[in-house]
């Protein structure tokens, strides 16, 4: 299999078909230039020797690392092919930071050699070798974004997160699991360092690891830091923080027995273990850029300062560890058979990212519940914000399936865009969750109670304990499976809910399970948490906007009453019915409209125009909440919410 494609049989028919207009003597016609050769595809063999991997991060003051790499080079090789990693896993899509490697030098047994970028794969370097090279060294330095227009920030004067693929190079043509390395890191002084590499061995500020696999070596990044502390969460678990400040990590025991219910209750929902240990990765930070990433043996987390200090009031943050827990089971062991890759050349697909993403986002939800690392009523606050989404707030759903959404890393790499309610978003995570709260309530209807998607997660997820390769799936093994577990129709459920348009909103695994979607004047817990935290109000489903703490427009609902009346990102309500604009007033405003047939007059300012606009809207402030269906009874949600460990 070759990385760069021809041109397909439409392209050359249409060629042919146009030919005749370069025979016009009056049009300069060029012929297209031939392309570079291409990319070595990968081969499952070994690699000539041990690539030797250091790297200097002691540099917080301007957040550089520096690295140096030695490839071992065999007999009679000519030339050799260094690639940057690009398709990344865990990002589905290509975002390896190409641009951030720089001052890169190559030197063939001590002796600077030329290199050549190719001009296709720009994140390949090309080598011409002396004859008898034996060792190629490579020396360059990652420049870490110093502020967020820059990309993630990865380094602070407190603490790091070191991803192995962002500062390195392999060579071409290898699966990456036949690339042997021997990594090396030197870290500030006194910082404690954390990942799930093993043979970890300590000189003053180096760290030494184990030779391993170039594959797992990208699977097991580094978090290090000044101010951190580790704790023991059974099974093999570890629970590994770094903080901006040390008052950051003092946790409460009965909360962090949370965490200790958590991997109990995955090991429960799971059936088995696909790590022989696993390390969470957690920094308490607004310093460092936020980020939530699996890995088979670790996951890499973000979550605000005090998520820890103000248990309650930060509940709505602390999904992320969860989460990232589940991908250990799904997408770490078991991934869709067009998403894995042998290297991070060869392009991942996406087309299974509704199980891969969907049910773990659906497991995310449900083991953060029983295990009270967020509360019921948060993730009661979180099916309702995506219940209501998809029920008023997308109206992207007509055009666009499920389905079409896992295009999305790749068609937009997550950057913002204008009107997301029509565009859509990545929305195989939630809209796929719902698919299969449906899927549970089926299973357990048509059992009376006795299996549910836990079974389906003992069946797919839980085969091969102790295995912690990786065991590829496709839409058939998923229906198989299925059908396992409860016979039905399963292949036509899926097809429907994921890969049609125009479907009806998503709600009915929420009304089986005993719940329905209501409105309310005031939010609930989850979206009042968000919005106190982040100092947002969300008038989505009154107005159709979401609003900063300025008054600036965020995001406008296509369609709805503000959209109608001409408001759009960017722009800022300056006043309210002649009264300067504050959050209060906005939403006095919106409630007082309720009872009055006059609009709601806003003045906005966009660029330099000031406009006045006015919102015939009366229905009052409404946010979306989830009502039990049988107030006093255990419903099947209730149930799906309750701890399942002894």
């Amino acid at each position: 299999m070759k990385y760069r494609f021809a041109a397909t049989t439409l392209f050359a028919s249409l060629f042919l078909s146009t030919s005749a207009l370069a025979q016009d003597p009056t049009r300069t016609t060029p012929m297209a230039p031939p392309l570079p050769p291409e990319i070595p595809a990968a081969r499952d063999v070994p690699y000539a020797g041990t690539v030797t991997l250091g790297i200097d991060a002691s540099d917080i003051e301007r957040g550089v690392y520096k690295v140096t790499q030695s490839f071992p080079v065999a007999a009679g090789t000519k030339s050799l092919t260094l690639l940057q990693p690009g398709w990344l896993p865990g990002n589905h899509s290509e975002t390896g930071p190409y641009a951030m490697l720089a001052n890169v030098h190559f030197f063939a047994d001590g002796k600077e050699i030329a290199w050549v970028r190719d001009t296709v794969a720009v994140n390949a370097f090309h080598l011409a070798l002396p004859e008898g090279t034996k060792e190629v060294t490579a020396r360059f330095v990652h420049t870490s974004p110093l502020q967020t227009s820059e990309g993630r920030v990865t380094m602070t004067r407190e603490m790091l997160n070191l991803q192995w693929e962002k500062m390195s190079l392999y060579p071409a043509g290898y699966y990456v699991r036949q690339v042997k390395v021997k990594p090396t890191v030197t870290f500030p002084k006194g910082w404690s360092v954390y990942t799930a590499l093993d043979g970890m061995a300590r000189s003053a500020n180096t760290v030494t690891w184990s030779t391993i696999d170039y594959e797992r070596l990208v699977d097991s990044p580094i978090f290090a830091g000044i101010y951190t502390q580790r704790w023991d969460l059974g099974e093999g678990v570890w629970m590994d923080v770094v903080a901006d400040e040390p008052a950051q990590l003092k946790i409460a025991p009965k909360n962090l027995e949370t965490y200790r219910n958590l991997v109990s209750e995955a090991l429960a929902t799971f059936g088995a273990k696909h790590f022989d240990h696993y390390d969470f990765l957690l920094a308490l930070t607004d310093r460092m850029g936020g980020i939530g990433l699996e890995h088979h043996r670790s996951s890499e987390n973000q979550m605000e300062p005090k998520s820890w200090t103000d248990w309650d009031t930060m509940a709505w943050d602390r999904n992320v560890i969860a989460h990232e827990f589940v991908h250990s089971w799904n997408g770490k062991f078991r991934r869709g058979a067009d998403a894995w890759t042998p290297d991070y050349q060869q392009p991942m697909q996406n087309t299974l990212l509704w199980l891969y993403e969907g049910q773990t986002q659906f497991w995310g939800y449900f083991l953060s519940a029983r295990s009270g690392v967020q509360s019921r009523e948060t993730i009661l606050g979180s099916l309702a914000g995506i219940a209501a989404k998809f029920a008023e707030g997308t109206p992207g759903r007509g055009w666009r399936s499920v389905e079409d959404t896992t295009a999305g890393p790749q068609l937009n790499r997550r950057r913002p865009l204008p009107y997301l309610s029509l565009t859509r978003s990545e929305d195989y995570y939630t809209e796929g969750a719902l698919t299969w709260l449906e899927a549970d309530q089926i299973i357990r209807q048509g059992t009376r109670g006795a299996k549910g998607l836990d079974d389906f997660a003992k069946a797919f997820f839980g085969v091969r304990d102790g295995d912690w390769g990786e065991l590829t799936y496709d839409f058939d093994e998923i229906v198989t499976t299925l059908n396992g577990v409860y016979p039905y129709d399963w292949a036509s459920f899926l097809r429907t809910r994921l890969y049609g348009t125009g479907q009806p909103a998503p709600l009915k695994g929420i009304e089986m399970a005993g719940y329905k979607l209501t409105w309310q004047d005031k939010p609930n817990p989850y979206d009042k948490g968000v919005a106190d935290s982040r100092k947002t109000l969300d008038l989505t489903y009154s107005l159709g906007i979401n609003l900063n703490k300025d008054g600036e427009v965020t995001s406008t609902l296509w369609d709805g009453p503000a959209f109608n009346a001409g408001i759009v990102n960017t722009a800022k309500i300056v006043a309210v019915g002649g009264h300067a604009y504050s959050e209060d007033v906005m939403k006095d405003a919106v409630t007082a409209a309720k009872s009055s047939k006059a609009p709601i007059a806003l003045l906005i300012r966009r660029d330099d125009r000031y406009q006045t606009i006015e919102i015939d809207y009366h229905g009052g402030l409404r946010y979306p909440w989830l009502e039990s269906t049988t107030p006093g009874k255990t419903n099947g949600l209730d149930r799906l919410l309750t701890a399942r460990r002894n």
